[in-house]
């Protein structure tokens, strides 16, 4: 346990816009395991994406930038709120 970073956080946000039916799901799930992120991204019914992010707080930043920089998805709106670590987190996937 001496490996904790305190740099560690869980974030979810929920992403609004042209965020579905772009490619946003596997672009995100490519991308945060490139970034060493753990958590997951699902379509939710009312149009929006939600995720959930683990890791580095760079990190997940770097994953926001990257996804604001994709071409056919347009974010017009994130809502973004720190929640607790998981402890037993996995890597990074995509929910059906």
């Amino acid at each position: 346990m001496g490996n904790a970073n305190k740099n560690q956080v869980r974030r979810r946000i929920i992403f609004y816009g042209r965020v579905q039916g772009v490619g946003f799901r596997y672009r995100a799930c490519y991308a945060a395991r490139e970034y060493g992120l753990d958590g997951w991204v699902r379509n939710r019914y009312d149009g929006t994406v939600e995720m959930e992010a683990q890791g580095d707080e760079r990190n997940i930043g770097a994953l926001l930038d990257f996804l604001h920089r994709q071409s056919y998805i347009r974010i017009d709106h994130a809502e973004s709120e720190e929640i607790p670590l998981e402890q037993k987190s996995q890597k990074f996937q995509i929910l059906y």
